[in-house]
């Protein structure tokens, strides 16, 4: 069944190597850390939700929305099967009723603040800024070709968009979701980069990225979570 249908659009993502050890009190029972050539990342997103409907249906004032959230990647064994997902660290989001609802039903880590995005196309070039405020205002700004890359198998850019579930730690449990979309494509990009996000991460701030990276987005379906019991 799905939860939430909608579009992300214009996903800035700014990635960072990082210490697995930090991340090992995030990490939901059954899952383990996913790496990609021998590195362990987290990801800083910012985009856009838009045409959101929530089971099949649209909330006035609550379709077309910024996102930013911290997130770090994960896999999990099931028949022989690896499933790879993400998991969230906080999800930045602009109105109350949208955190009510993803912490109610997903126990998520959702916050209200307000929130700003400027996105132009001009001349060959993308620019995206998202901006969310708590005492000041902290940004994510993008500027890129405005060309699309075709995905390569196998690239840091596949491993970081091609994760299709989320799991969530909840004490002793773990809930899964799925989330479906079509690959994504690349753009070449610059940035210019300001952020805070707790003190397990509060080196993000003087670390230099591993890589950018600016996807164009897709339609997505997030369908209902589950519980999960893991055996001891």
């Amino acid at each position: 069944m799905n939860f939430l249908k909608a579009e992300w659009r214009k996903l800035a993502i700014i990635n960072y190597e990082v210490d697995p050890k930090i991340l090992a009190k995030y990490l939901p029972k059954g899952t383990e850390l996913d790496f990609y050539n021998e590195k362990c990342y987290v990801s800083l997103v910012g985009f856009m939700f838009l045409n959101t409907r929530l089971l099949g249906v649209s909330v006035p004032f609550h379709r077309n929305f910024e996102e930013v959230n911290l997130r770090f990647y994960v896999k999990k064994k099931e028949n022989d099967r690896w499933k790879r997902g993400v998991v969230f660290i906080k999800e930045i989001v602009p109105k109350s009723a949208l955190s009510f609802v993803a912490n109610t039903f997903y126990k998520e880590n959702y916050i209200t603040m307000p929130m700003k995005n400027e996105i132009h196309e001009k001349d060959g070039e993308v620019r995206v800024k998202y901006s969310w405020k708590d005492k000041n205002w902290h940004y994510i700004e993008i500027t890129a070709e405005n060309k699309a890359l075709p995905m390569q198998a196998d690239s840091e850019f596949e491993f970081i968009t091609e994760h299709y579930f989320g799991f969530t730690k909840i004490g002793n449990r773990t809930s899964e979701y799925e989330v479906c979309h079509p690959q994504w494509e690349q753009y070449a990009l610059e940035i210019d980069f300001k952020a805070m996000y707790g003190n397990d991460f509060e080196f993000l701030i003087a670390e230099k990225p591993i890589s950018v990276m600016l996807a164009e987005g897709s339609n997505i379906e997030v369908r209902t979570k589950k519980n999960i019991m893991i055996k001891e």
